[in-house]
């Protein structure tokens, strides 16, 4: 499943022609995703301006300027192209190879930035993606996004409001970075990258890490670091591109070449003075790979 900087990534490729657009015709080609789309959905969008384009953990919010938000995830396969636009074709239009056939929904635009017009499609062979309306001023209060935990960005998690989530969680960390109401948008991937850029066991009690007086420990503050940073490297770097996920314009991520742990079973640890070998175990389901030697 895409997590945050796959989606971050669709979000500014989609950017720059989603914002300010109109959406002049919604097409529908079935009648659901993973869920039935809202009563009434493409009608509503129909004549609509994008007003921004934002994301909130793994899922893209389009802010209208009528106060709602079209909220977007692409579940497992999920994938949006854009085409038909003069303006958009040098940045954006290339060749996908993606199955037409999966093409669910596509949203035909017009605007300023758009002379030619565009279309954006949502192509999602397992369908396990959705798309929703949410009224105005009501995403907080929204049961996808009231829960959420932090964003594992830059000003936005801190070592002292992530100690704050962990103190006495005798859990595992690799399942406690896991729960989207602790750190929201973080996923298998990227957290196994940033506990081995930590040097810390996945098996660890997670509230390890917190201090008696409920401060962050020296390790809780280096992890905070290193989900800052490895979150940012793949932003970067485009995402990580294993089996669906492509960019806006239909260009693989490159974050993958920079895995240190991650699908390296059996692999020498990459660590400098490291003799580890990088074994895999599974936990809440989840395949999670690190090396025994040095994360402790």
């Amino acid at each position: 499943m895409p997590e945050l900087p796959e989606v971050e990534t669709v979000r500014r490729g989609l950017a720059p022609v989603l914002e300010g657009a109109v959406f002049d015709r919604v097409e529908l080609r079935r009648p659901d995703l993973r869920f039935p789309f809202p009563p009434g959905f493409a009608g509503r969008l129909e004549g609509r301006t994008v007003a921004a384009l934002g994301r909130r953990a793994k899922y893209l919010l389009a802010g209208l300027d009528d106060g709602a938000t079209l909220a977007m995830h692409l579940g497992m396969s999920g994938s949006f192209r854009v085409a038909d636009s003069v303006a958009a074709a040098d940045a954006f239009h290339h060749a996908r190879g993606k199955d037409e056939r999966h093409d669910h929904v596509v949203f035909a635009l017009s605007g300023a930035r758009l002379p030619g017009g565009a279309r954006v499609v949502y192509n999602d062979p397992r369908r396990f993606g959705f798309m929703i309306l949410v009224e105005p001023g009501g995403l907080e209060r929204h049961p996808l996004f009231a829960h959420l935990g932090l964003e594992p960005v830059a000003g936005a998690l801190d070592p002292d409001a992530l100690a704050a989530r962990l103190a006495g969680r005798t859990t595992s960390l690799k399942a406690a970075l896991l729960d989207q109401t602790l750190i929201a948008g973080l996923g298998n991937i990227y957290v196994s990258e940033a506990l081995w850029r930590a040097g810390l066991s996945p098996r660890r009690a997670a509230g390890s890490l917190v201090r008696k007086d409920g401060r962050a420990s020296g390790r809780l503050v280096r992890l905070t670091e290193c989900i800052v940073a490895v979150i940012a490297d793949a932003v970067a770097a485009g995402g990580s591109s294993l089996r669906d996920y492509v960019r806006a314009d239909g260009s693989l991520g490159m974050f993958q070449h920079a895995f240190r742990v991650y699908d390296r079973e059996d692999g020498p640890c990459l660590r400098p003075g490291c003799r580890g070998v990088v074994r895999r175990l599974v936990q809440t389901g989840r395949s999670t790979f690190y090396c025994p030697v040095c994360q402790r």
